[in-house]
């Protein structure tokens, strides 16, 4: 990886990426139902480690992300400046995704934007499988990302969770479920009203809902969990 530099072209990038792909890290990611046909088969770690040689480069990032490859365009997501990322250019980059390990990864960047909420909102009702999971990944990132982030906030994302909590597409289930757990995980005041809508799903008549909401329940009722968040309140 000496090679890199932050002066480093995309042609330069992409050879370099091709030179360490890995047939048999490509088709172990089938097992995580990720899709392979635009991925070299690099781990995120060494993407990462790539990412920090080459730093960010809002201009080069969008090149990155034309290639079309999938390693490339994580790159793409943590080199570009998330202050000049528009909300059209998500729209463009989300219109593109068609697998969830890019939708996760990307939503990481999204969230990081100034139109982060305008996004979810827009994205949540949008009827595009993994459109719809970027606006459940976008709410689970934000727990983490925004820290300054009012309560009222996540609060408001709870009547979305529970209006698309029946959407029985595999993707779209488990970020909605990954979204309810995080916003409950965040704070003690948080906790009881997630709690409340994983209690209310996991009675829905609904199997997906039910899912959703049992595997919530349980995360949020289990002590470990509860004792963390007793313990950020102290």
């Amino acid at each position: 990886m000496d090679e890199l530099s932050p002066q480093s072209r995309v042609d330069e990038i992409v050879a370099h990426l091709r030179s360490i792909a890995s047939e048999e890290n490509r088709l172990g990611m089938l097992r995580y139902g990720i899709k392979i046909e635009r991925a070299l088969g690099i781990s995120h770690g060494v993407q990462r480690q790539i990412a920090r040689k080459i730093k960010r480069n809002h201009e080069r990032a969008f090149e990155l992300w034309q290639t079309g490859i999938m390693e490339a365009q994580f790159i793409a997501s943590v080199t570009a400046d998330p202050e000049r990322f528009s909300a059209a250019d998500a729209r463009r980059w989300a219109a593109t995704f068609d697998s969830w390990d890019i939708v996760d990864g990307v939503s990481d960047l999204f969230v990081d934007t100034d139109c982060w909420k305008e996004l979810i909102a827009e994205f949540a009702v949008d009827e595009r499988e993994f459109v719809r999971r970027t606006a459940f990944a976008m709410m689970a990132w934000s727990v983490v990302h925004r820290k300054k982030e009012p309560e009222t906030t996540f609060l408001e994302f709870l009547p979305i969770i529970e209006a698309h909590a029946t959407d029985g597409r595999n993707f779209v289930k488990k970020a909605v479920n990954w979204a309810l757990r995080s916003i409950g995980k965040r704070s003690m005041n948080l906790h009881g009203p997630a709690l409340a809508v994983a209690q209310k799903l996991a009675t829905s008549t609904d199997r997906t809902a039910r899912w959703i909401g049992k595997d919530a329940v349980r995360e949020l009722s289990d002590a470990k969990t509860l004792e963390r968040l007793a313990a950020r309140k102290a």
